[in-house]
């Protein structure tokens, strides 16, 4: 496991383009068997030390920089001082490649456990996941149960499902390999509902509209929002995120979920998502009863983008929480608590 400074790449420019920050630290962190893996790390407000480790694990077909409005607001948090550190999945954004057989929830869960070896091994550290990404830290639960009684402090669940995907969400028949859609042959003509739109077919492009209804869940979303959408789908290949299809499909982590007991855990899902509905959201706060719950409503699958003030507030409580700073506002904390 290693670590080398990388350059910023062309995706990072400097502006308030949503998404276009100056880069902070970048490196590249050696996974186990030897993929690249781009990270990026923002120092705490001031440069001053940190007090606390934040870890940002994307969704599918996205990349770090889909925590854009998470790492402006927590760049100028005082209480904590927080340092930030966001990296691509193996086979997205400025990631190497993933082979099929590992393009897998196991694997990047192993991936995660190298960024954190390599670039936070001893802070206490809160882990935020969105979609893909919750589903990568419930993995990291149920394989080194340890690292969450030892240094993991806290877990945010953004817009995620320990399970039955196929279910409620995604149809199945969508997240099959078999399926020439999301294979990436052919073209998506017209309106898909489910993960096939995230899924470019070969050669072609997703729709404003499919992007726009599947993001979010306000129609008046503010168009650069899609625009940012689109930029970040456009980056990783078809034939990539194909190769993650079987593992979303068959996900179940229902049994893991017992290894976060040890740390407070926060979820939030949009009651407008209609990749992972907040029915996903609720089962898992039923399998963890500490846990806090919080619903935005209105909002879609991007919920930390439609609804950013919102779901930073609720971030910045556990952060709070987890570093022994007392709340600001005990309003926000009554409606935090899910009793």
């Amino acid at each position: 496991m290693t670590a080398r400074p990388v350059a910023a790449g062309d995706d990072e420019p400097a502006g308030d383009h949503p998404g276009r920050l100056a880069p902070g630290r970048l490196s590249t962190v050696a996974a186990d068997d030897g993929t690249p893996l781009a990270v990026e790390e923002i120092d705490p407000f001031g440069g001053r030390g940190s007090e606390l480790a934040v870890v940002g694990v994307h969704g599918f077909a996205l990349s770090r920089r889909s925590w854009y409005f998470q790492r402006t607001a927590l760049a100028s948090l005082r209480l904590p001082r927080v340092r930030q550190v966001y990296y691509d999945h193996r086979g997205h954004g400025q990631s190497g490649a993933s082979e099929a057989s590992t393009s897998t929830i196991e694997q990047l869960a192993h991936d995660l456990d190298a960024v954190l070896r390599a670039v936070a091994p001893e802070e206490p550290t809160v882990l935020m996941g969105h979609s893909m990404g919750g589903m990568v830290i419930m993995e990291l639960a149920r394989q080194n149960p340890g690292l969450f009684e030892r240094r993991v402090r806290g877990v945010v669940l953004i817009a995620t499902a320990a399970g039955e995907v196929g279910a409620r969400g995604l149809p199945r028949s969508l997240l099959s390999k078999y399926n020439p859609l999301t294979r990436g042959v052919g073209e998506l003509a017209g309106w898909q509902p489910g993960l096939v739109e995230f899924v470019r077919a070969a050669g072609g492009q997703l729709t404003r509209h499919a992007v726009r209804r599947l993001a979010f869940g306000r129609r008046d979303v503010d168009s650069r929002l899609v625009d940012f959408m689109l930029e970040m789908l456009d980056v990783t290949p078809v034939r990539q995120l194909v190769n993650f299809v079987d593992t979303l499909g068959s996900h179940n982590r229902y049994a893991a979920l017992v290894g976060l007991k040890h740390v407070p855990v926060l979820v939030v899902g949009g009651d407008s998502d209609r990749l992972t509905p907040f029915s996903h959201a609720e089962r898992m706060v039923a399998e963890l009863p500490e846990a806090r719950l919080v619903r935005v409503r209105g909002a879609g699958h991007m919920v930390h983008v439609e609804q950013p003030d919102l779901v930073n507030s609720h971030i910045i409580d556990v952060l709070q929480d987890c570093s022994g700073v007392e709340a600001t506002r005990l309003s926000r904390r009554v409606l935090w608590w899910r009793r």
